[in-house]
């Protein structure tokens, strides 16, 4: 196993069913101490409870004016005037008019159990974990985690007024870690979806925002700065979920969930996970990028479930280390085949996996170690777009792929280059998986 395998098994799940993932918030100071002029380039979508109109909202923009103020243009009712001295902090402001915008679409997502006593009696449901959700639309769709939601007999959840109310599973997709359930709108008033961000327009070392319920603590935020994007994270099956954005704030146990935003208030992934070694946050959070939700929310509202194309291969980065071993040029650059699943959909395009152990041992347990074998093909890129790491191609399936479509791989077989022509297949279940192949601990796609 590579180095970067063994990192992310470290990586913790804050989950109420025993796994253990959770969501996370972000932290940096976006402005500073700046001056209102530093605004002036800056618009920020807000929603605020309008004068004298307990149950009525106005939805404003923030626009900067003279120098001493903020001012929000209603596009609907009464303007709210932010006050932005020279020489305050205006972070501070921002921050406050996103929460206003966003928490009343937050809600904290209680899992509960049929639980008994020892001698059998029934003591009704009771929690056994909870996290975060927030509202997608009118309709009382909420987005979760999957692992929120797992094993849960019933769902209930709460407003950030404290209106609580049942909710119906609509469906989940573990591959994503992704799950929607569903409140009756006709039963809680002024439902406010969040806005969807566009994650080809999020930048490493931009403001992040976190909204949730860590360790039960509910309407809590959290700030900080998108630390790095494209990671790869666990999800509940054995692949992983591609393009996550990692960020440094504090993340615990509760938040899972929860949405990440921008500094205009918008949504651009979805609190998942952290690594860390004590089990709560260490400063390394990661969430399920909002290209990847807008794919798969849609889909559980309308059938209940997501497939995900499937290409039928374990494999890895080609590593320079391995040339030698496997007879490749050290400046070869594309994913190696490890494996290919007989009957896979790369396995009936021609694509080979190795068959015979060399001397580089990828990982060790107890009982054995697992060595790099020889022999696969080198897949270098998919449709015209090359691939550098394994992380492209869960990418570019995850984004462009279908079940059912025809994709084309360049791919070097013994020495010479080759094109072949794919079916996109849809990912087996769990148990079909571990018959393809077995223990193995590599990526899959």
């Amino acid at each position: 196993m590579t180095h970067s395998k063994l990192a992310l098994l470290a990586v913790v799940l804050f989950l109420v069913v025993g796994v253990t993932a959770a969501s996370w918030v972000p932290g940096i100071t976006a402005f500073g101490t700046a001056p209102a002029s530093a605004l002036t380039a800056r618009s920020l979508p807000v929603s605020y409870p309008a004068a004298g109109a307990a149950a009525a909202r106005a939805q404003g923009v923030v626009t900067s004016t003279s120098a001493g103020q903020t001012a929000v243009q209603p596009l609907s009712a009464q303007a709210v005037t932010i006050q932005i001295q020279p020489g305050a902090d205006a972070e501070s402001q921002i921050l406050e008019a996103v929460y206003q915008k966003v928490n009343p679409a937050v809600v904290q997502v209680v899992n509960l159990a049929q639980a008994s006593a020892r001698r059998g009696q029934s003591l009704g449901v009771l929690p056994q974990g909870e996290g975060s959700g927030f509202l997608w639309d009118k309709q009382g769709h909420i987005v979760t985690n999957d692992h929120v939601i797992s094993g849960a007999d019933k769902l209930q959840v709460v407003f950030a007024d404290g209106t609580e109310a049942d909710a119906t599973l609509v469906g989940t997709d573990p591959g994503g870690d992704i799950a929607v359930v569903q409140v009756d709108p006709a039963l809680v008033s002024n439902l406010l979806p969040v806005d969807q961000g566009d994650m080809s327009q999020v930048k490493v070392g931009e403001l992040a925002i976190a909204l949730g319920n860590p360790f039960g603590f509910q309407n809590t935020m959290t700030k900080g700065i998108v630390s790095a994007l494209g990671r790869s994270i666990p999800s509940q099956t054995q692949y992983s979920i591609p393009e996550a954005i990692q960020t440094d704030a504090a993340i615990n146990p509760g938040n899972s969930g929860g949405p990440l935003l921008n500094e205009l208030g918008q949504v651009i992934g979805v609190n998942d996970q952290i690594q860390s070694a004590s089990g709560s946050s260490s400063g390394v959070g990661f969430a399920i990028p909002i290209s990847i939700v807008q794919k798969i929310v849609p889909a559980l509202i309308k059938s209940g479930s997501y497939q995900h194309a499937y290409l039928g291969i374990t494999g890895d980065t080609f590593s320079r280390s391995w040339s030698q071993a496997l007879g490749l040029a050290a400046s070869a650059r594309g994913i190696y085949v490890m494996d290919a699943a007989a009957g896979g959909p790369a396995a009936q395009a021609g694509l080979q996996g190795g068959s015979q152990d060399t001397n580089v041992v990828l990982s060790v347990s107890r009982r054995s170690a697992l060595y790099l074998p020889r022999g696969g093909d080198l897949i270098t890129a998919i449709d015209g777009q090359p691939l550098t790491k394994m992380d492209d191609l869960l990418l570019y399936l995850e984004e462009h792929g279908t079940p059912g479509q025809k994709a084309t791989l360049s791919v070097l077989h013994n020495g010479k280059q080759l094109r072949l022509t794919v079916t996109l297949g849809v990912r087996p279940d769990q148990s079909s998986l571990q018959q393809q192949f077995g223990g193995s601990q590599e990526p899959q796609a």
